[in-house]
């Protein structure tokens, strides 16, 4: 046998091993918000204790977590050693994940197994990777067990801030230089390798007015009516994003999307306050302070053809794109090389509209690619909408993938 054929064999012998881990991890609930995630931290570590990998548990303080508007983190580091004078190759996956939302015809938390797919909220994205990692790093050590030399070390980091922008996660790792791997393989979908990203922008707007009694609105300022202003020149900006394309495969061009709008007290009060949360999505190409100075102008000059409203603008988020760093081909070659020999077609290195927390590992000069257990598409995965749904077939090739290409990086 071949080692390809030992790292197959094995996570073929310990399958089923690796689908009751998964189930429970979705077990144990990580909303984002609140996020209090702290638990699911505590365990995995157990779990994983029970393979006989040791977690770090690095928990991020209090206040720091409070300010980030979440609840709780403690972020995991297992780091894996081997002969000394090769690479550290860093696994990512996030285990924080948006609530499960209405609409659900299986238990978000219960781990259902239904037709060869595993239901439940983060099964897709990306408790799925906890399992691939784990599994890939388990069925390595085998095969170093049976003799084959190995070179390097391994770091999984099992992080939960994704959904906020990762500072608290991986960005709070390698801010208190807890890591600096040579190279990183973070959580994706089996069937392309991810390369770059969109950034992202999000804003929360507030539009104050003032407030009157609806009998006679005209001694009060509409903040609604001032909003749909804004609203509508925003959207009208929409229109000209679509005018922009990126050179990168997989991403089109720039857009923005109004997720959230609140305001207002009763149906018989004029509005004095209505606050818009805004997200815009940033093409690899384009330069975050030029995007965040056009927002502010497109808004200022709506404002402005309103009377007596007056604009409060905060950022809430602003994650950069991931750009291709030159040091990542080896990554792609090893993924795209036993990707098709798994899964019997292409797996082609492309970018992807999402924006992710890999993006810090590339500004921290990590060369990284997005790859692991998933469907082909994010509308597929049901990601963030109900009965989010992982293939376990995906799952298991996907497994065979990162342990051969593990294999290779640590000659």
């Amino acid at each position: 046998m071949t080692d390809y054929d030992q790292l197959d064999a094995w996570i073929d012998q310990h399958f089923d091993e690796e689908v009751r881990f998964l189930q429970a991890l979705v077990q144990v609930p990580t909303d984002t918000p609140p996020g209090n995630n702290a638990p699911h931290a505590e365990r995995t570590a157990e779990l994983l204790a029970g393979f006989g990998l040791q977690a770090e548990k690095h928990a991020v303080p209090e206040a720091e977590v409070k300010a980030a508007g979440l609840q709780s983190i403690t972020n995991l580091i297992v780091r894996r050693a081997y002969a000394a004078g090769g690479r550290t190759i860093a696994l990512n996956a996030h285990g924080d994940v948006v609530p499960p939302g209405e609409g659900w015809t299986h238990d978000p938390y219960g781990g259902e197994i239904v037709d060869g797919k595993i239901y439940g909220r983060a099964t897709a994205v990306s408790k799925g990777d906890f399992a691939s990692f784990t599994f890939a790093v388990r069925a390595l050590e085998a095969l170093q067990a049976a003799g084959a030399p190995l070179k390097g070390n391994v770091e999984m980091h099992f992080t939960y801030d994704e959904e906020f922008g990762g500072e608290m996660g991986p960005g709070w790792l390698l801010k208190n230089g807890l890591t600096k791997p040579d190279l990183m393989i973070a959580a994706g979908f089996s069937y392309e390798v991810v390369t770059a990203h969109n950034g992202c922008l999000q804003m929360e707007v507030t539009v104050h007015g003032k407030m009157a009694h609806a009998a006679i609105p005209d001694t009060g300022i509409d903040a609604l009516q001032g909003a749909v202003t804004i609203l509508n020149a925003l959207y009208a900006q929409n229109l000209k994003y679509k005018q922009v394309t990126s050179k990168v495969a997989g991403i089109e061009h720039p857009y923005l999307n109004v997720g959230r709008i609140e305001g207002g007290t009763n149906t018989n009060v004029v509005p004095g306050k209505v606050a818009i949360k805004l997200d815009r999505r940033m093409i690899p190409e384009e330069d975050p302070v030029a995007v965040d100075a056009d927002i502010r102008r497109v808004i200022a000059e709506a404002a402005a053809s309103f009377p007596g409203i007056t604009v409060d603008i905060r950022r809430i988020l602003l994650a950069r794109s991931l750009k291709p760093l030159a040091g990542n081909q080896p990554l792609v070659d090893a993924i795209q090389k036993h990707g098709q020999a798994l899964f019997g077609q292409p797996i082609p290195a492309m970018g992807t509209p999402l924006y992710t927390d890999v993006r810090l590992y590339g500004e921290a000069g990590i060369p990284g690619v997005i790859y692991g257990a998933g469907p082909r598409s994010v509308l597929e995965s049901h990601a963030k909408r109900a009965d989010e749904r992982l293939d376990l077939e995906d799952l298991r090739r996907a497994t065979k993938v990162i342990a051969r290409t593990l294999r290779d990086l640590l000659q």
